[in-house]
Formats: C-alpha cells, structure tokens, sequence
C-alpha cells in the first residue's frame, strides 16, 4: 500500500471508482466534468489521497449511473453489515434538507450511540435488567 493514503476503504473505493469509470468509457476528465468536481480531486479520489463527503459520491454515482449505496460502502461510511443494508446512514445521507456537515454530525452520534450500546451488552451480565432487545 502506498505511503500516505487515508485508508483501506477509501483505496478500495478509488480502484472500483476507476473500475467504474474505465467500464463507462469516461476518461478521468470526462468523469470529473460530469460529477462537478475538479480533475485533481477525482485524481487524488482515485489514488486513495482524499477521502470524498458523501455529496461528492452522489455526484459520482450519478454521473457513473451507479448505486451511491455501493460507493458509501466501499467509503466506509455505510457498513454492509448493518443490518437491513444501514437505512439509517441511508437516509440520513439521502436527507437533501440537511447539509453536509449536518449529515456527519448525525453519522457521527448515530455510531457513538451504537457503540455504547455495544459496550453495555458487553458489561451486563445475562440474567440483569436491561433494555429489551425484543
């Protein structure tokens, strides 16, 4: 792996985006030009230097004519191992009323409220009174 680069997902993201746009006969220009985003920054998207907030993935998506699902899972935004396909990150993201900032704040205490639920089921003694999974 290259020096540098934001993270394992992102790379994974970068080398199918790549994939993607080689499939759809697009150069990185052309790609850039239709997602409105600089050739640079879909550059550095592609080589794994720049981790992109989810507009920008919709943006790509869109211009690729792809799932955007796909490409938040491939981010690291979205887990495929959230249950029903991770609605809530899904719709949260999908929100047009909401910003981007706004959208990760959410995100963000969303996965705090996930992981201290985790670390209390892993604190709490099977027989003890707790919240009801049912």
């Amino acid at each position: 792996m290259a020096k540098g680069k934001v993270s394992n997902a992102v790379g994974t993201l970068g080398d199918y985006l790549k994939e993607q746009r080689t499939s759809a006969q697009l150069s990185l220009r052309q790609l850039a030009e239709q997602a409105g985003v600089s050739n640079p920054y879909l550059s550095q998207i592609e080589r794994g230097l720049r981790k992109p907030s989810a507009e920008v993935l919709q943006q790509l998506a869109r211009a690729l004519r792809i799932s955007a699902e796909q490409l938040y899972i491939r981010a690291g935004i979205v887990s495929p191992d959230d249950g029903v396909g991770g609605s809530v990150e899904l719709a949260v993201l999908g929100d047009t009323h909401l910003t981007e900032r706004q959208k990760q704040s959410l995100l963000d205490v969303y996965q705090s409220f996930l992981a201290m639920n985790e670390a209390q089921a892993g604190v709490a003694a099977p027989d003890e009174p707790g919240i009801d999974e049912d």
